[in-house]
């Protein structure tokens, strides 16, 4: 008998060290994907527009589905990239509805209203963050890849 209880407090241990070691993932990022990216866009350039929704792109491709989870993060200039009137929105809409997930900068939207006057529309598929530079670093705390094209 003792050992049945010195294993189940093994067990009841390993268990309460794991759930205080893991970092606790919101239910959005909770995602099974074993392969995770975090891609960052801080440039107003069409061509690095293109080529970070390319490398989004390419990323889903390279996985089986459901193996990856791909984030895109604007802010400063790459803000536009998500301006609901881009150029690149069909695109944007293509790829969130492919499961790409986009993080809009509130930091660099505040910014760009008092510059403006108004504040743009920002596409409806991007999900807006405080400060586009923390939610990098919370991904990548959280285990994902940074990729800066």
């Amino acid at each position: 008998m003792p050992i049945f209880f010195r294993s189940i407090i093994f067990v009841m241990t390993s268990l309460f060290m794991m759930s205080v070691a893991a970092p606790a993932l919101s239910a959005d990022e909770a995602a099974f994907a074993e392969y995770k990216y975090v891609l960052q866009i801080s440039d107003m350039d069409p061509s690095k527009q293109e080529l970070v929704l390319s490398n989004a792109a390419n990323l889903l491709d390279a996985y089986p589905p459901g193996a990856v989870t791909v984030e895109i993060v604007a802010y400063g200039p790459g803000l536009r990239l998500l301006f609901a009137e881009n150029a690149h929105a069909q695109r944007v809409d293509s790829l969130a509805q492919s499961g790409v997930k986009f993080s809009a900068c509130n930091n660099t939207l505040e910014a760009m209203t008092k510059l403006l006057g108004y504040q743009p529309k920002i596409n409806p598929d991007a999900k807006m963050v405080p400060g586009g530079v923390v939610r990098i670093g919370d991904l990548v705390r959280k285990g994902y890849v940074y990729i800066k094209p």
